[in-house]
């Protein structure tokens, strides 16, 4: 009798999910945005949410990945607003590509705020993570997990860099936000703002000096090849990527196929926080070795060299704290610190 029960209950599930699916018609294919491909582990993460999400809804909802940013012309900045209008069903986004849109996620973006992966894993799983996954509701987004690009390593072609001065002239390739702006600048670089897409041919032709971004792409990409033979171990800022998807692309799925892609967007960012930081830890620093082998000079900046630059961004951190809510970044410092705001 039992038996006959559970497999009517099953019957009644599949018919509730054919119903549903009859009444609010799914799209054949479901776009998913991503900046960088599968040589990557943000691209990665994408092709595994996707693989996730079919096997989970039993091939009820189905996703083609687009990475390059390529739905938004390559303008990686331009990707959250696609999302809200609908352009985009799904997204793996950058803290710092959003940043624009929503301010709170400067939070990651302040120089020297977050010293190292335990810290930033205790504000996402903690009251930090929930707010801002609070905020980007609001904003029009459904948040579903955290992801990881990893914290941002300085290269250039010209010097090993050890000190605020060495910058000095130095024309940087940074990303859209206009915090990176106001620390490289304080820091007497020349900031250039670029796509991702533009920047390896900037390398290449030394339209610019260096870049910034996680070992994990400095790597895949090859920088080394293109000129960018020193790289400086600073760890000023992370990027954490965001699974979400459009608010009415979500609304339109039944109850049981949204906790399904819930589920496969945790697993997936799970596993991408794994490939994130493969090789780049004290345990494991092969990535390391990896790099070095190529040819490329390893600076590691001692405690004082890093106040040296912290000190410059001080300033910095005064100015995007007040943008992105004072409450807020006292509440992220004293989580991470383990004090009461």
């Amino acid at each position: 009798m039992r038996k006959f029960f559970t497999l009517a209950a099953s019957a009644l599930l599949v018919l509730s999910q054919s119903s549903f699916a009859a009444s609010n018609t799914y799209k054949p294919e479901y776009k998913l945005s991503t900046v960088l491909s599968n040589a990557f582990p943000w691209g990665k993460a994408g092709e595994r949410w996707v693989e996730l999400v079919r096997e989970r809804t039993q091939g009820r909802i189905n996703i083609k990945m687009y990475p390059g940013a390529s739905l938004v012309g390559g303008d990686q900045t331009k990707e959250f607003s696609a999302i809200r209008q609908g352009v985009i069903d799904l997204a793996i986004g950058s803290s710092i590509n959003w940043s624009p849109q929503v301010k709170q996620l400067n939070l990651f973006s302040l120089p020297f705020f977050i010293s190292d992966n335990k810290a930033l894993d205790t504000l996402l799983t903690g009251e930090v993570g929930t707010q801002l996954f609070g905020v980007l509701e609001k904003n029009g987004v459904v948040p579903l997990a955290w992801g990881e690009n990893g914290f941002r390593e300085l290269s250039n072609a010209k010097l090993d860099i050890k000190s605020p001065e060495d910058l000095k002239g130095l024309k940087i390739r940074i990303v859209g936000s206009p915090i990176f702006i106001d620390y490289f600048t304080a820091l007497g670089a020349n900031p250039t703002q670029m796509s991702w897409a533009d920047t390896q041919a900037a390398l290449a032709t030394n339209a610019v000096d260096g870049q910034e971004n996680p070992l994990s792409i400095f790597s895949a990409a090859k920088l080394h090849s293109l000129g960018q033979k020193h790289l400086t171990l600073w760890d000023y800022m992370v990027d954490p990527l965001i699974f979400v998807v459009n608010k009415d692309v979500w609304l339109s799925w039944s109850p049981q196929d949204q906790e399904a892609v819930r589920a496969a967007a945790r697993q997936a960012a799970a596993e991408n926080r794994i490939a994130a930081r493969k090789g780049i830890t004290p345990e494991d620093n092969e990535l390391l070795k990896a790099i070095h082998a190529n040819g490329v000079t390893i600076t590691s900046l001692t405690s004082e060299q890093r106040k040296a630059f912290r000190d410059v961004a001080r300033p910095v951190v005064e100015k995007w704290s007040q943008q992105i809510g004072n409450d807020l970044v006292k509440k992220a410092e004293a989580i991470m610190t383990g004090k009461k705001p």
